[in-house]
């Protein structure tokens, strides 16, 4: 299994003597800087087993991405998983993608393509977005999302999978854990490179990128 990690945190930063001293103060202040890796983050019993998605919708925020994973088997189809991510998060989220994917590649070819439709059953799709949510189940539970500010990335030759995590201190912890199959990372990576691309064209018109938010490739 291969994995990628972005947003990589440090060891805890230590304290010097005298902040050792002065910690037995309870009016003290603290004010510190700590880092902490991801890596070791928790797993809670609910979020271990992961949910499957066989698609996903990427919608713009006013200060984040959200991706509803969705899962269209059966009816009525249903968001498995809402996560939230920063506008910079999102854009290393991408990138660490497209690395995975092209890691992938290398290792066991191109993921078979999805089956197509044939030209006599292709429909013009004017489903509008509001016509989409009217037709997905979402759960109490899901309305809310969940936040994460790293992401982990691995796959196996027939699936990828995605560890989004919280990385706060004093533990960082997986808050969703989804699971997708090979063949459908091709069209995740075009739905958020379109998302980003029109995030993009957004801020530059309306005077500049936030900082970090890197064009996915650069």
């Amino acid at each position: 299994m291969i994995g990628k990690q972005i947003d990589p945190g440090g060891d805890m930063t230590s304290e010097n003597d005298d902040e050792k001293k002065d910690s037995a103060d309870p009016n003290r202040q603290i004010n510190e800087q700590i880092q902490h890796s991801p890596v070791s983050a928790r797993i809670p019993p609910s979020v271990g087993r992961g949910v499957f998605s066989t698609g996903a919708i990427v919608f713009e925020g006013p200060s984040e991405f959200v991706i509803d994973f969705v899962l269209r088997l059966g009816q009525p189809h249903a968001i498995t998983s809402r996560v939230v991510l920063s506008h910079n998060v999102f854009a290393q989220f991408l990138n660490a993608l497209r690395d995975n994917l092209k890691m992938y590649e290398d290792r066991f070819g191109k993921p078979p393509a999805l089956p197509q439709p044939k030209p006599s059953e292709v429909v013009q799709n004017t489903t509008t977005i509001a016509d989409l949510y009217d037709q997905l189940k979402i759960p109490d539970e899901q309305m809310s999302g969940v936040y994460a500010n790293a992401v982990m990335i691995g796959h196996t030759p027939s699936e990828f999978w995605f560890d989004f995590i919280t990385n706060f201190f004093p533990k960082s912890a997986v808050s969703s854990r989804v699971i997708l199959t090979s063949q459908q990372i091709p069209g995740l990576v075009e739905t958020m490179t379109t998302s980003f691309q029109q995030f993009q064209r957004k801020m530059e018109g309306g005077g500049g990128l936030p900082p970090g938010s890197n064009p996915p490739g650069h």
